[in-house]
């Protein structure tokens, strides 16, 4: 593990070069990994799993996903088993399951945790507040997590580029003294591009303050207001939906994912530069409170306990598709679909 500079601030992390494919394939040589829960994070890191050569069954109920899993090509009775007989079979158990789920299901999972055996999440959510998720895991097994820094269909397709989607590592509980190996043997499995080190606490509070702030909620709520305005003052539907996303998504995201922002300034109209140099001030004020007031709230358990109380409803569903449907059918996006069709790369 390396020592790295980060804006002044050493981390530690973990390259593919450091700890390697066949490293990996060392110290999980005698695992038989089980991956539970074929929805989000489930098909990307278990396929990449199998295609990196290690032995991966699945554990899923049947449904839905289950005809996914067999659809991907994994076999029921061979690599495709109900969540206990996977359990069963296991000796590091992937618990990928959504975070309500893993409220549901733990009941069954927990039985088959014996002594010198894994269980690994990607997300911090239900370790952090046990206290509220009952995930309480025994003694005598090792708990760690691998957190890609995407979504599980990123994972899969940067995997398929020859590509790595960071993640996060961290180590819970360390009982048989190999569990960061596991952890980081796995993490290169499922085809992380580096692995930066964490704790569960600070994974899920960052993970879930990102999910409400600049990566879902507050972007909507900053474009749908930009968009607002600019239609309120006579703009086209098509002009205001590609001054606020179309600009950013297409041609400004690439390049500061590239260099920089300073890079990407340096790149647009001196115009651009000014007004942008100007009132980013203005808008990190504005912001910064609501993103202290946000980190609070999922810092003391409101966020998450939030999150159980909703996904726990029977109609959880039924509600999540109106809130969708309702984003969805809004002009901003409905524009968005006549935009990307005019893309050239669609005519």
């Amino acid at each position: 593990m390396a020592k790295l500079n980060f804006g002044g601030v050493e981390e530690t992390v973990v390259t593919r070069e450091e700890f390697t494919l066949e490293k990996a394939h060392e110290v999980l040589k005698d695992e038989t990994i089980a991956v539970i829960g074929y929805g989000v994070q489930g098909p990307g890191q278990s396929l990449n799993l199998r295609d990196n050569g290690f032995n991966v069954i699945i554990g899923q109920r049947p449904g839905k996903t289950y005809e996914k899993a067999i659809a991907d090509g994994w076999k029921p009775g061979e690599t495709l088993f109900g969540i206990e007989e996977a359990c069963e079979k296991a000796s590091i158990i992937m618990c990928l399951l959504s975070d309500a789920a893993v409220i549901s299901v733990w009941p069954h999972i927990k039985p088959y945790l014996s002594a010198g055996k894994a269980l690994y999440f990607s997300h911090g959510f239900g370790i952090t507040w046990n206290d509220r998720t009952g995930v309480v895991p025994p003694a005598d097994i090792d708990v760690i997590m691998v957190a890609p820094k995407g979504s599980g269909t990123s994972l899969r397709t940067m995997f398929l580029e020859n590509r790595g989607l960071n993640s996060s590592f961290a180590i819970y509980q360390d009982y048989t003294g190999r569990a960061l190996d596991r952890t980081l043997a796995i993490g290169i499995g499922i085809g992380s591009g580096y692995l930066f080190e964490t704790t569960f606490q600070r994974e899920a509070v960052s993970d879930l303050t990102g999910e409400r702030g600049s990566l879902m909620g507050a972007i909507q709520g900053l474009l749908l207001a930009q968009y607002e305005v600019l239609r309120e003052n006579g703009h086209t539907p098509s002009e205001a939906f590609n001054e606020t996303v179309e600009e950013l998504t297409q041609s400004l995201m690439p390049l500061f994912a590239q260099n920089g922002m300073d890079w990407m300034y340096a790149n647009c109209s001196t115009t651009a530069q000014r007004g942008a140099l100007d009132w980013m001030g203005p808008f990190h004020d504005a912001i910064k409170p609501v993103v202290q007031s946000l980190y609070q709230s999922v810092k003391e358990g409101t966020e998450a306990q939030k999150s159980i109380d909703a996904n726990s409803r029977p109609d959880y569903r039924d509600r999540l598709e109106e809130e969708l449907k309702s984003l969805r059918e809004s002009e901003m996006w409905q524009t968005a679909v006549t935009v990307r069709k005019l893309r050239p790369e669609n005519n």
